[in-house]
């Protein structure tokens, strides 16, 4: 998997912590009604397929994804997964 990294305007690389972790699993938790593919999300699945692990998103059952997310839920199964609670 590829990621591009963003700098700050004092060029520092941001990164992302998940919410949760498990032996096997990053969670990250989002009470949203509507979620992108944003950095954060690509950034946890990269950190996923890397330590081969899983990250599991959890949203609200009334959340849509956008296609953008979608997309990237296909390609990477493997290493990600939307769960609606």
């Amino acid at each position: 998997m590829e990621i591009n990294l963003r700098y700050t305007k004092h060029q520092a690389a941001r990164g992302t912590r998940p919410d949760a972790e498990t032996p096997d699993r990053y969670y990250l938790f989002k009470n949203v009604s509507l979620l992108h593919a944003t950095y954060q999300i690509k950034l946890l699945t990269y950190f996923a397929s890397i330590n081969k692990k899983k990250l599991i998103i959890r949203v609200p059952k009334t959340c849509k994804a956008t296609a953008s997310l979608l997309e990237m839920l296909r390609t990477h199964s493997k290493h990600i997964a939307l769960e609606r609670i």
